[in-house]
């Protein structure tokens, strides 16, 4: 081996210091395999020197370390003093010295914040206000602004920036102006079998209403104010898809209510298209959705969630949670018109998302209705 007495010297002091263990059982050294792109340490350092000081190569250094010769090479450049003049003997490298340079050189070695720069002050000011004016996610506003190219690349700093600079209250924003940044809910996903389903069985419906490919599946559901008390709810519905939000309000949390919605949702899209448009819905199992399956005459398949299981209707349950961010639980619902509820899902659907590729859901269940009403044009 070309590790001399001096390197075996430095080995010893490294396995009294614990970076190397001893097997008492086979009486071997077991030196732990260095993980290729780890900082250099200290003892690795002592290596360096002592190997140095033997006259030995860069690569023949390194292969003993366990590194890259460049590795070598800028670990002996950092650790080595310059020459002030032409007397006396040439510096040497120590590994003192290198570890000195690399602590130096850590403390500096974040990577500077763009936000901090006057570059993204315009896009900075122009999130804030759709964030405050229409409600918009931070990563809706990155999204959207790098879609349409509102700013420069240089301009927009990414979400996660975003966020870290709004934890650290870096940003002219509160995170009660952000709800999202403060709700991370994890749902256990089981299923409870002592109640009865009121019709169709979720694992019943197609396999292509979760593949995401066709246009007309929906999720419906209900939404209370005060819980105390027989008061207006709003019934809501989701597109899987486009991701489109319909709210409408209801007297109450009643089937008659729930029938009254989808009343209006006939004569608006029309009993002809009806089927096309909405060709599944799946609700749970709430007594409001008690006559549900009867709508089957139109055209449209009815399922039902297992019972206790509202994580099977995911698109819905998350807008129900963008609902809230308008209308707070607890908050009496009829405190609000019918006009009210829809400008709420009018603004939702006009709010760009990343799942879409930061297009609106109005924009595209706008271009499906176009097709679906295209074809009566046709004929």
């Amino acid at each position: 081996s070309i590790v001399t007495l001096h390197v075996k010297m430095v080995l010893r002091e490294i396995i009294n210091k614990g970076a190397i263990t001893m097997d008492h059982n086979h009486s071997n050294i077991i030196e732990d395999v260095r993980t290729p792109g780890r900082h250099l340490s200290l003892e690795e350092r002592g290596m360096i020197q002592a190997l140095h000081r033997q006259g030995l190569s860069l690569r023949a250094i390194a292969a003993e370390v366990g590194c890259a010769h460049t590795t070598v090479l800028y670990e002996l450049r950092r650790g080595t003093p310059e020459r002030k003049g032409n007397r006396g003997r040439a510096p040497q490298y120590t590994a003192k010295r290198g570890q000195k340079a690399y602590t130096e050189h850590r403390k500096n070695s974040r990577k500077p914040c763009k936000i901090d720069h006057d570059d993204c002050e315009l896009f900075i000011q122009w999130m804030v206000e759709q964030v405050r004016q229409k409600r918009w996610s931070l990563d809706a506003c990155v999204g959207y602004a790098k879609r349409n190219q509102l700013f420069a690349p240089e301009q927009i700093p990414c979400t996660k920036t975003l966020y870290n600079m709004l934890w650290a209250n870096k940003l002219p924003l509160t995170l009660f102006e952000v709800p999202r940044a403060l709700r991370h809910k994890r749902h256990r996903k089981w299923v409870r079998q002592n109640k009865r389903i009121k019709g169709r069985c979720i694992d019943e419906r197609p396999a292509i209403v979760n593949d995401g490919t066709e246009i007309g599946h929906w999720e419906v559901d209900t939404v209370v104010g005060q819980r105390a008390g027989r008061e207006a709810v709003i019934f809501t519905a989701v597109e899987k898809v486009t991701r489109n939000y319909i709210a409408i309000r209801i007297p109450g949390r009643t089937s008659s209510g729930v029938e009254a919605a989808l009343a209006q949702l006939q004569d608006f899209y029309g009993i002809e298209r009806f089927s096309q448009i909405f060709k599944t819905m799946t609700a749970d199992n709430g007594p409001e959705f008690e006559t549900l399956s009867k709508f089957e005459s139109l055209g449209t398949k009815i399922y039902f969630t297992h019972p206790y299981s509202s994580w099977e209707r995911p698109q819905n349950e998350r807008h129900n949670g963008l609902l809230r961010d308008f209308i707070p639980k607890g908050m009496s619902m009829e405190r609000f018109s019918e006009a009210d509820i829809l400008h709420i899902a009018d603004v939702l659907n006009q709010r760009p998302r990343r799942v879409l590729g930061y297009h609106t859901p109005a924009e595209l269940f706008d271009a499906f209705l176009d097709e679906v009403y295209a074809i009566d044009s046709v004929s």
